[in-house]
């Protein structure tokens, strides 16, 4: 047993020395590019949290970032998930938080959370119909999804990386659609019923749509769509009436 707990401290000791040497390189190899939209995210989602006040959360989409790390950070019970297997390269690990390989598509992930969060993942996943089906499957009635994704009043684009007036993303493997009303719309028809509580809109770029024009900086908060915008955010609450409830309030 002494062999086998000296063991663990060395393999501990040697786990620790490669996650400083990590963090040590990402320090040093910093280089300004631009911001981007995190801080308005980040923002909207720490403020809708902290006016529910939920005790479970959880983040789809984590990736590589910092984010249920810092939302555990603040006493909530965080579950972080990905599409690792799927749209990550091979050895994807986020190092802050523990992340399940999970498609959100068609989650294996059982029962409900407090609040489900989504910060700029969804416009990158083709099916989003089955994406918002399952957060919302794993919103618990009552708890809100928080969203953030690009996003224009009346016009829905499949991929603006694609298009002419794009400033980045024609190298990325990846789809960037920007949402309308009419796939909100379509959303919150859904088996599980759920409203719009709260939506804000952001102006980033001079254009119409994500990416369009020149970028700006800083970006600023649109009165209501019908101020030229390209992000939003929002906050959807799962109602306790659906499908298979008939009437305002809880199941029976």
């Amino acid at each position: 047993m002494p062999q086998w707990n000296g063991a663990k401290r060395a393999l501990a000791t040697l786990g620790d020395s490669y996650i400083r040497r990590r963090c040590e390189q990402d320090f040093e190899e910093q280089q300004f590019s631009r911001t981007n939209e995190r801080p308005i995210e980040y923002s909207y989602v720490f403020r809708q949290l902290n006016a529910f006040q939920p005790q479970t959360v959880l983040d789809v989409g984590s990736g590589l970032s910092a984010l249920p790390s810092l939302l555990a950070t603040c006493g909530f019970m965080v579950t972080a998930t990905d599409n690792i297997r799927d749209y990550w390269p091979p050895g994807m690990l986020n190092r802050h938080w523990h992340t399940v390989d999970d498609d959100i598509r068609s989650s294996k992930l059982q029962g409900t959370f407090d609040a489900v969060v989504c910060v700029s993942t969804l416009e990158h996943i083709p099916d989003h119909e089955a994406a918002m089906r399952q957060m919302l499957r794993l919103t618990r009635p009552g708890g809100h999804l928080i969203v953030t994704m690009p996003y224009n009043e009346s016009t829905y684009h499949p991929n603006v990386y694609t298009a002419p007036e794009a400033a980045y993303g024609r190298d990325l493997p990846y789809p960037a659609q920007s949402f309308s009303r009419a796939e909100l719309n379509g959303w919150l028809s859904g088996v599980n019923a759920a409203k719009v509580v709260d939506q804000e809109y952001w102006r980033c770029f001079t254009g119409d749509l994500w990416t369009f024009g020149e970028l700006l900086r800083p970006p600023v908060q649109a009165s209501g769509p019908e101020e030229q915008h390209q992000l939003t955010c929002l906050s959807i609450q799962r109602l306790w009436y659906g499908a298979h409830t008939s009437t305002l309030g809880r199941p029976k």
